[in-house]
């Protein structure tokens, strides 16, 4: 049925679209094409002609924008127009553009992009409006915008037609237009202390700087396979060597990295230096950043994210990571001296980890799982373990430790801030340790960066330095979601490319393999009878999946936000993540069991059951998420 309805509908728009076609083919016929128009007078936007009213009304205007609606009364008529700032309705009467005008208003798409001329003026209702004595199309629109009641709700589609997104969803609008204002007010505090912006590689040799697996890419020119940079760390703090005091960037960097809420490949980065300060000048320099940022942007200290207010204007918490663990994990861990006894606790506290980790390494597991969902108000966590920080320098009073901060807020990691390691002998053994865990599989591991080595060299003042993740400010400061809701183009999945490409791969160099159904093993049928009474209390709803994350520290739990029909989100844990990226399940219909009780699973409540198939193939098993049409509403009930 739902097939029907869909095939129903595209002959529909099939027609709407011919029929915007011919009639801009009678307009080109007629001389008017709307294309071979370079430009349009406009003397304001919308907004400015409400809020200065007073002084506007009885003038003449000229505004341009996309009609967003449009109401054909006989002689008179009345649209609404779109504009950056917002939207005014305007007035269209024959009488006043003349028949001809008239004529052609009323042949006007939703969608088109018009300019409107006229006096501005209130109507009977009280409305700011303009009374047009002329309209102009300036830009046919070929396509359909979605319809006006529901709007453009499907996230995959908002994300991979931004432009339709931010034409259907104002508030999509707002969050990007303070998202400029959020770097922008970044630069103008960094530049008022005295720093300088500049521009580094984004090809690189040696991708360093940061534990993380970069994208490789081959220069034909020079023949030479490079990386794309994942940090911009280490040609900063060459220019320090080179005397520039105090520098900046803000710039894209690429890490080849799953995709969930908080995680982009590409995702915007700003790194500083300051030559003759610490770690502590850093803490000091990101309270200030963050108040004058959030002062600028929102006009308060005080930010609301996902129902829950963080204090800006307040002192901010500073404890070491020793210290964080033993506040909410109850472990001391001066008290553990070996690597044999850091294992043992970790046995323990059912801590998962892998041969090749150090006592540090331990810790700083104990930190991610019962620490950082804890971090709310804005903190800093100092001092962190040797093996987990190999350009930071030693704390010389303790050097198991070195002098580095991470800033929290909302259980996220902000920021990550170092007293710079400026020892040149003593990094290279850091480095040579990075390549002793790259050979033991770690692909996160830094490599050997000689030329970085030669600067040190040369000599590098003491200095501290700060990286912001300024995707993730962004999410705060606006009240998003998800990464993808602050990147106007976040990295999608292709549609059908990315699978055609595989699939002729495949069919070029491996024999198609068919699945053969005489070795599926599927579990036998319950041979106990459950009783139709307890069956039947089991509510099988159908749910729309709004997002989608791993979860930290576990290889198989998925995270999954869903919409199911309720005016509150509900949180569903499952363990698919071997079969099932985050990304591909964003947006997809399911089915879940909604009234069981929540189940703590690695911290978090988990409500309720996703319905998968699960098989056993050759030996594997195999599982199926199992998928609805998206056309079945989110909350409609299985029966």
């Amino acid at each position: 049925m739902a097939q029907q309805q869909k095939n129903g509908q595209e002959p529909d728009l099939n027609q709407l679209r011919k029929v915007r076609r011919e009639k801009l083919a009678e307009l080109q016929q007629n001389g008017k094409d709307p294309f071979v128009i370079t430009k349009y007078d406009q003397t304001h936007h919308s907004q400015e002609i409400k809020d200065s009213f007073d002084e506007l009304e009885g003038k003449t205007v000229s505004i341009a924008g996309r009609m967003m609606s449009k109401r054909v009364m006989g002689k008179a008529s009345f649209c609404n127009v779109q504009d950056l700032k917002g939207n005014i309705q305007s007035y269209v009467a024959r009488d006043s553009v003349g028949e001809e005008n008239y004529k052609e208003f009323k042949k006007l798409d939703v969608g088109d992009v018009i300019g409107i001329e006229g006096e501005v003026f209130k109507t009977k209702t009280g409305e700011m409006s303009i009374h047009a004595s002329h309209v102009t199309l300036l830009s046919k629109s070929l396509q359909i915008l979605p319809e006006k009641f529901h709007g453009l709700t499907n996230t995959d589609t908002r994300y991979r037609q931004r432009y339709v997104d931010l034409i259907m969803n104002p508030e999509v609008k707002d969050t990007f237009i303070k998202r400029s204002r959020i770097i922008s007010a970044i630069r103008k505090y960094l530049d008022g202390q005295g720093f300088m912006e500049v521009e580094t590689p984004m090809l690189v040799a040696n991708a360093g700087g940061a534990a993380a697996r970069p994208f490789e890419t081959h220069f034909n020119a020079l023949n030479e396979d490079l990386k794309l940079r994942i940090s911009l760390e280490l040609y900063l703090k060459r220019l320090i060597v080179g005397g520039l005091e105090k520098v900046y960037e803000i710039g894209r960097v690429f890490r080849n990295e799953g995709l969930d809420t908080r995680h982009n490949p590409e995702f915007t980065l700003m790194e500083l230096y300051q030559a003759y300060t610490d770690y502590n000048g850093m803490m000091d320099l990101t309270e200030n950043l963050y108040r004058h940022v959030a002062q600028e942007v929102l006009g308060t200290t005080k930010i609301v994210y996902n129902g829950i207010e963080m204090d800006l204007g307040k002192p901010f918490e500073r404890i070491t990571m020793v210290d964080a663990v033993k506040k909410y994990a109850g472990v001391d861990w001066n008290e553990v001296e070996t690597l044999e006894q850091a294992r043992e606790i970790a046995k323990e506290h059912n801590i998962e980890f892998e041969e090749r980790h150090k006592k540090g390494d331990i810790l700083n597991l104990f930190f991610e799982e019962y620490v950082e969902e804890h971090l709310v108000q804005p903190t800093f966590v100092m001092d962190h373990p040797i093996e987990i920080s190999p350009l930071t320098k030693k704390k010389p009073e303790n050097p198991d430790y070195v002098e580095r901060f991470e800033f929290f807020m909302n259980g996220w990691e902000m920021a990550n801030a170092y007293s710079e390691l400026n020892d040149p002998i003593d990094q290279r053994e850091r480095f040579k340790a990075q390549e002793e865990q790259l050979a033991q599989g770690d692909e996160e591991a830094n490599t050997t960066d000689e030329d970085f080595l030669n600067a040190l060299e040369i000599g590098m003042p003491p200095t501290g330095g700060i990286g912001f993740g300024i995707d993730r400010m962004c999410m705060l400061l606006t009240d998003s979601a998800a990464i993808r809701d602050v990147l106007l183009f976040p990295t999608m999945k292709s549609i059908g490319g990315a699978e055609g490409k595989k699939t002729d791969k495949k069919e070029e160099f491996e024999p198609a393999v068919k699945i053969d159904l005489s070795k599926v093993k599927v579990e036998p049928l319950f041979e106990d009878a459950v009783d139709f009474d307890t069956f039947s209390k089991s509510d099988f709803r159908v749910v729309k999946v709004e997002a989608c994350e791993a979860v930290p520290k576990s290889k198989k739990l998925l995270k999954f936000t869903l919409n199911d029909g309720t005016d509150r989100k509900r949180t569903i844990l499952s363990g698919i993540h071997e079969y099932y990226e985050p990304e591909e399940l964003v947006g997809k219909t399911c089915v879940a069991i909604t009234n069981l009780p929540p189940r703590k699973m690695m911290g978090i409540d988990s409500e309720g059951m996703l319905i998968s198939a699960v098989h056993e193939y050759d030996g594997q098993e195999a599982l199926n998420l199992l998928m609805l049409d998206d056309s079945i509403p989110a909350g409609a009930k299985l029966y």
